[in-house]
């Protein structure tokens, strides 16, 4: 092969050598976030249809929840805390109130703390999982539906979780690119629901 030759194949192998890193960095986010999904790493929750049934250990369930800058919503938990039994359905509400002039669209963001749970914590049902509009003044209760799995007690990395805090954000619909976009519906199957014993307050 002469000179030129050895040029041109130089060329054509670095043309695809950068061709495939702009590839790779094209399908990373989507690829980082299935990956989280899949695994919860990162605090990422799953989603499915039923829980398994309570067993005997218990850990606790903390509500958080923010709104991010430009969203003129009220937001918060319904109950700071719940005790629940691993593997047990549980119904959780939030609440949020549209303090504007405006019609207004929010997605919400979640994650859960530490993040060595999120693999464990299963939503069934979620407001999270389709945009929210709000008038002007209107006041909704949002509620989710989740269980804690059984493994986490056998999981030696993360058995010693004893509270698990489920964080969401709400942005505007013109910031949801910016932030983490919500899991997928489950599929639609109804499982028997029952809302955790539990005393209701409002955050501190």
């Amino acid at each position: 092969m002469g000179l030129d030759g050895r040029n041109r194949m130089v060329v054509l192998v670095s043309l695809a050598a950068l061709l495939a890193m702009i590839g790779l960095v094209v399908a990373s986010v989507p690829l980082y976030r299935l990956f989280c999904k899949i695994t919860g790493y990162g605090g990422t929750t799953r989603t499915s249809v039923v829980a398994p049934g309570a067993t005997d250990r218990q850990v606790t369930v903390r509500f958080d929840a923010s709104v991010a800058k430009g969203l003129p919503w009220r937001f918060k938990p319904d109950q700071r805390e719940m005790k629940v039994a691993l593997g047990e359905q549980v119904l959780a509400t939030y609440s949020a109130t549209n303090t504007g002039s405006q019609p207004i669209v929010g997605t919400a963001t979640f994650n859960v703390t530490p993040d060595k749970a999120g693999r464990y914590f299963n939503k069934i049902a979620c407001f999270c999982f389709s945009e929210q509009r709000l008038e002007p003044g209107q006041s909704v209760d949002m509620p989710v539906t989740f269980y804690v799995d059984p493994a986490l007690a056998d999981d030696p990395y993360a058995n010693e979780v004893t509270t698990i805090t489920l964080s969401y954000t709400f942005f505007p619909k013109a910031a949801e690119d910016r932030a983490t976009p919500a899991a997928p519906p489950a599929p639609a199957r109804k499982a028997p629901e029952r809302q955790a014993s539990t005393e209701r307050q409002g955050p501190s």
